[in-house]
């Protein structure tokens, strides 16, 4: 994924998936590779954690995905904003990546959501996989009496983020990526109209294939996000593709209205 404004090095990542699951459904298109990016880069609705933590003192401004916009400072803290569309490697899109980077350093797969994207007036029975997002989970092991030197282990909020609103702050960031950068095919101009946004258990790419995975489509917007949460405490980890995907695309699967599997589970 090319990045005009911060240089962000692609590690493929093997993850292959045969070319099993296309057969149900798009028997044309070459088996996918999930490919994660580097851990340096520069620069459902579920039960929520009601746990409180002190906040960091320290706080940073983000930059517009395109062109800058200038949001209150209490909408900067809470989404991602993005302004218009100039490509990959902006600010913003970094800045989800690096803390994508950090959270799965501290929490591992369990903080990870993986997330699609259906275009009903492109196919309604097709779901793009798009990347992945990540949220800043109670550490059960944090000693309280240690200093804090770390802060990559801190809130920035005052509340641990829920499946949803780790999706829904990050929405506009997720879905612009996907529309104009990813699949532009079959989720931009006229079928951009109505896109939603979908969800399945962290890194459940191969069950999801072979049908053993419902999606669940996440509602709402970012007025739901509650007082106290930070969209520095959740993290976005796009899909990237290479090669002969750019042309022919790469995940997705078929599922219903409910997003359940339209056929029976099977194994590769």
């Amino acid at each position: 994924m090319p990045r005009t404004t911060v240089p962000l090095v692609i590690v493929a990542i093997a993850f292959s998936i045969t070319n099993a699951f296309h057969c149900q459904h798009h028997p044309s298109i070459p088996r996918h590779e999930h490919r994660q990016l580097p851990l340096k880069r520069n620069s459902i609705n579920h039960r929520s954690h009601q746990l409180h933590a002190k906040p960091k003192k320290k706080t940073s401004s983000g930059a517009g995905f395109g062109v800058s916009s200038s949001p209150t400072n209490t909408a900067q803290k809470r989404t991602r904003s993005v302004s218009g569309y100039t490509g990959s490697g902006t600010k913003v899109l970094a800045a989800a990546a690096n803390n994508f980077d950090r959270l799965v350093k501290l929490h591992g797969k369990d903080a990870i959501t993986d997330v699609y994207v259906r275009s009903p007036s492109n196919d309604a029975s097709t779901f793009w996989f798009v990347g992945k997002v990540i949220r800043h989970l109670p550490d059960v092991n944090t000693d309280s009496n240690n200093d804090a030197e770390d802060d990559d282990d801190e809130l920035d909020g005052t509340i641990y983020p829920t499946v949803s609103e780790s999706i829904l702050s990050q929405k506009r960031l997720i879905l612009e990526y996907a529309k104009n950068q990813l699949r532009p095919q079959n989720l931009s101009g006229k079928y951009s109209t109505g896109l939603e946004l979908w969800t399945a258990p962290g890194n459940s790419e191969m069950d999801v294939v072979q049908n053993k995975v419902s999606l669940t489509k996440i509602v709402g917007s970012t007025s739901d996000l509650r007082e106290g949460f930070s969209v520095k405490d959740v993290g976005y980890n796009p899909e990237i593709y290479v090669g002969e995907e750019k042309e022919k695309g790469g995940l997705r699967v078929v599922r219903d209205e409910e997003g359940h599997p339209v056929k029976p589970p099977f194994d590769i």
